[in-house]
């Protein structure tokens, strides 16, 4: 029988979520479903598909331990994982891993999904995808249709065809991109056209076919970039001189719209790609009054807004269809139905330079996190968490001394080549110039302040020697 590779598309930065999801730290990994991640649910998804090996993840290379953890923590194997130096879209990613299973396995079809999406039903889901499989075999390029519950402007849509002679499979008689708000009334309302899903389900060898045949250029650079991959620490890292060269763009503007194989099967589940505050309002609980609320927050007077906040205390009153989602850093306010924007607002803040399109003041580390506390002139405080077992590399820094004072566990210390044990309401200094590391060989999270001073205070001062995650 013919093996599915579910392909799970990590890379986006999540930019319409914004201040809550940030290049660092994009939507796919938040805790947005119930707890769990969009990526997580992914995971989880892929349990009950017949037929499917464990799930091969293209992510950035930015996001490599969020991945590993994430995967850990979600219980499931994971085949293999991919790491982009940098994004270019979803023809180059599938590409890529196209590439590596046609060689394994000439015979296999790969379930192309983003890992940002909300399909609640499981089952519906793995259901929907056994009809393509059927038509993938076949030499059918299949992308999965979701029928309209709006007239939505910020998706894609595909137009059903003819029906071919494999139940639940048409015919796609055409792609069309996000309309305007009239062409888009029309649609939803035609009953033979569905939003475009981003989905797909194709033969590794048809789809690499058609990819010379429409895009020679791009398939020859993805072949280049494939055969300069290397495989380090468990992963597979696409060498940037080589992927560089690939086009940025979609697997619908590369092959979908063009070739004559495409059909499309009308999805039997539940969707949603969480593309907006809007959307994320529309998929949640609401209360009596139709809110969303998330945090510490008093609502008088209040009616269908999405509130959520992270640190502090959030009054709203008399507003109504307004997101208003604070985080430490950041605070957005806006009308729901215009949530769109968002993106355009993140992209003019990137053009100032702010760090906070980047960046949340929490940053995440294999070790555990820390979180900026306070800085100023020659000075910076930072709150370190580090994990049970875990350890911070072998380092020094030229421009800055350090004093770490423990809060809740226990340190294990080198500085220079005296080691040490410290405990709640200890300290030490760490001189500039001298190797240190830290662990905690406890079973509970280590917590301690870090109090940096020296006339540069910046992530890139850091030499390192030593490694247990094998970063540069």
């Amino acid at each position: 029988m013919v093996s599915i590779y579910p392909v799970i598309l990590a890379g986006g930065s999540g930019t319409r979520l914004w201040p809550l999801s940030r290049e660092a730290y994009p939507k796919q990994f938040l805790p947005l479903l119930d707890g769990r991640s969009p990526f997580e649910a992914t995971l989880e998804r892929l349990s009950g598909l017949e037929r499917a090996l464990p799930a091969t993840v293209i992510a950035n290379q930015e996001h490599r331990f969020i991945v590993l953890g994430q995967v850990k923590k979600a219980g499931g194997p994971m085949r293999k994982l991919y790491l982009e130096p940098f994004g270019r879209s979803t023809a180059p990613a599938a590409a890529v891993v196209a590439l590596d299973a046609a060689r394994e396995d000439p015979e296999s079809l790969l379930l192309v999904m983003p890992a940002d999406h909300d399909i609640p039903d499981a089952a519906a889901f793995c259901r929907t995808v056994a009809l393509g499989a059927e038509a993938a075999r076949r030499g059918r390029l299949v992308v999965f249709g979701i029928d309209p519950r709006w007239p939505e402007t910020g998706y894609g849509y595909i137009e059903r065809g003819e029906a071919l002679d494999i139940p639940g499979c048409h015919h796609v008689a055409s792609f069309i991109e996000k309309p305007e708000l009239e062409i888009a009334r029309t649609l939803a309302a035609s009953r033979r056209h569905y939003w475009n899903s981003g989905i797909f389900l194709f033969s590794a060898r048809h789809f690499l076919a058609e990819l010379a045949r429409y895009e020679p250029e791009l398939e020859a650079a993805c072949r280049a970039a494939s055969n300069a991959k290397r495989e380090e620490h468990g992963c597979t890292f696409l060498d940037a001189a080589s992927y560089r060269h690939c086009r940025s763009v979609s697997i619908d503007y590369a092959v979908a719209e063009h070739t004559d194989t495409a059909a499309v099967v009308p999805a039997a589940f539940e969707w949603s790609d969480i593309g907006s505050w809007n959307t994320l309002w529309e998929r949640s609980a609401k209360d009596a009054g139709g809110n969303v609320v998330r945090g510490d927050v008093y609502a008088d007077g209040v009616s269908n807004c999405y509130i959520s906040t992270t640190k502090r205390m959030v009054v709203a009153i008399g507003v109504q269809d307004a997101v208003i989602v604070e985080t430490p850093d950041a605070v957005l306010v806006a009308d729901r139905r215009e949530a769109g924007r968002v993106r355009d607002a993140v992209e003019q803040l990137k053009a100032g330079g702010r760090a906070e399109c980047r960046i949340h003041r929490t940053v995440h580390r294999p070790w555990g996190c820390y979180e900026d506390v306070d800085a100023g002139e020659r000075f910076r405080v930072k709150r370190i968490t580090v994990n049970a077992g875990a350890r911070l590399s072998l380092q020094l820094h030229h421009h800055r001394a350090e004093h770490w004072v423990v809060v809740k566990g226990t340190a294990l210390i080198t500085r220079g080549e005296e080691t040490m044990l410290l405990t709640e309401n200890q300290s030490t200094y760490i001189p500039l110039g001298v190797k240190h590391r830290l662990e905690n060989p406890g079973r509970i999270p280590l917590q301690l302040i870090e109090i940096q001073s020296g006339a540069y205070l910046e992530e890139d001062d850091i030499v390192r020697f030593e490694d247990t995650y094998h970063r540069v």
